[in-house]
């Protein structure tokens, strides 16, 4: 059987992939040289646009960005007004009432907001969430299936309640997790979907220099880089003998990352227990390759017998030169053994009405 044949027995793969909008606001006091007010939009965790409340900037970071704005010149507008109006001086209210509510007089504080949606392009399905931090701790958050608001800590009560009673507000919350969000994930994805929506699925293969050395699950070409990868046994994520590699881009444009599994301690019978697994973040399936000697790649030759792996790790070269004479002379031999081995490889948001 093939390596190639091999590989398909042991790996499978799923395209279906959630998508996500989320807005990331922050406002601050006592931060010097930074902007007092800033909002960040990014899709699948790419920055699509970036806005400086403080300074009147809001630019698109993308290309397929610059063409939302383009398509939409009254979205690029309500943007500005939310981001240079509005929400400044709704985040500049909040954060000076904490303050008192806190007791913090001096110092550096923040009051920051994550809102977005996810969207799962199989299935249809959506979801999302509005949720505010104070000083980097949680405080308060919307539930979308009773319109209230949450508080997180006892402090945020006092907010819950003013903002349960803004009916208009929390009508307005669930419209845009429903239906204002899902909407303008998917204008991004259809303007950026030659970036966006490209899958690369990764060759793996498995690596090891020596017997005693770790093996190394390798795989190249995956894009986008939002994805992870491990060891498993018997289907739980291990970690004790696991160092993971970071993620680094190929000179194509695509990506590789590796995760090393020591084996000193592992014996024979349980290598079968063991799987690599690769999974791109939002993706429901993964790629599962089994720990199999006969699948590992590796330089390392046996002195006096070479055993060719699934893919060739050398090349013996024999050449036997005999020289005799016809007076009865004695026959030399002379023996030369040469290998070649392959070397391993290497946020409140933008969220207006609409």
């Amino acid at each position: 059987m093939t390596a190639f044949s091999l590989l398909l027995l042991v790996c499978h793969v799923s395209s279906a992939v959630k998508h996500t909008l989320k807005y990331y606001t922050t406002a601050s006091s006592g931060v010097e040289n930074q902007p007092e007010f800033v909002i960040v939009a990014l899709v699948d965790g790419v920055q699509a646009a970036y806005c400086d409340g403080s300074n009147k900037i809001l630019e698109a970071k993308q290309e397929w960005g610059r063409k939302v704005f383009d398509s939409d010149p009254q979205l690029y507008q309500r943007y500005s007004v939310e981001c240079f109006e509005n929400q400044p001086n709704l985040f500049k209210a909040t954060i000076s009432s904490l303050k008192q509510r806190f007791n913090h007089s001096t110092g550096v504080h923040t009051f920051q907001s994550v809102e977005g949606c996810e969207w799962d392009d199989t299935t249809g399905e959506v979801a999302g969430s509005v949720h505010y931090d104070y000083n980097g701790e949680d405080f308060i958050a919307f539930d979308v299936s009773t319109l209230t608001w949450v508080a997180l800590k006892q402090q945020a009560f006092l907010t819950k309640l003013s903002w349960d009673v803004q009916r208009a507000r929390l009508k307005y919350n669930q419209r845009f997790i429903t239906q204002i969000c899902p909407e303008r994930l998917k204008t991004y994805l259809q303007h950026g979907r030659s970036s966006l929506l490209r899958t690369d699925r990764p060759s793996v293969s498995l690596l090891q220099k020596t017997p005693s050395s770790a093996v190394s699950c390798h795989t190249t070409g995956f894009y986008p880089d939002r994805a992870l990868m491990f060891w498993s046994k018997d289907g739980e994520e291990i970690h004790e003998g696991v160092e993971h590699g970071e993620i680094l881009p190929n000179h194509d444009g695509t990506f590789q990352m590796s995760v090393d599994l020591n084996v000193s301690s592992v014996q024979e019978e349980d290598w079968r227990k063991y799987h690599c697994v690769f999974q791109f973040i939002g993706a429901e399936d993964a790629i599962f390759t089994k720990l199999d000697k006969t699948l590992i790649r590796t330089n390392w030759v046996k002195p006096y017998h070479v055993t060719v792996p699934v893919v060739a790790a050398a090349v013996v070269v024999l050449a036997l030169v005999a020289m005799a004479t016809a007076g009865g002379y004695l026959v030399h031999k002379q023996r030369k053994e040469a290998a070649d081995s392959t070397e391993l490889p290497e946020a409140t948001n933008l969220n207006t009405a609409s």
